[in-house]
């Protein structure tokens, strides 16, 4: 039985990017590390897919000139589950192969605070990922 995602749920999350190839290069390794799937792939954008959620790249002809700023209204950064301390650890080693780089070496891995275990990644656009370990909890 299929089931249907939740009202509210996101249905897919769209990123325009300055270098399609430099985008996908960085985010591929990431994402089929979590378990997404290539899911649509077309000459200006690919996306991959986990679960009803999809997450697109796209070098858009309309996109205006200059370099993401996560410090200006819009997007901060995306967040993941990233699973326990050695994978977070595991993949921020991993990431800088794949044109990331640490934030806040000199407070990793408890820059969110002290019950915050994470990973803060940048890559060559200024796009940052949250790389969280633990478990989920609900309320």
């Amino acid at each position: 039985m299929t089931r249907e995602p939740a009202v509210g749920a996101l249905h897919h999350v769209e990123i325009w990017v300055p270098d399609l190839r430099r985008a996908v290069a960085a985010w591929r390794w990431l994402l089929e590390e979590f378990g997404y799937e290539p899911y649509q792939e077309w000459e200006d954008g690919r996306s991959w897919r986990l679960g009803a959620t999809y997450l697109v790249f796209e070098q858009s002809p309309a996109l205006s000139a200059g370099r993401h700023d996560r410090l200006r209204p819009g997007l901060n950064h995306l967040a993941f589950h990233a699973g326990d301390r050695a994978r977070v650890d595991a993949l921020a080693e991993r990431a800088t192969a794949y044109g990331w780089t640490l934030m806040f070496p000199d407070r990793h891995p408890y820059a969110g605070g002290e019950a915050h275990y994470a990973a803060y990644l940048e890559n060559a656009d200024g796009f940052e990922v949250e790389l969280v370990a633990g478990s989920v909890t609900t309320t």
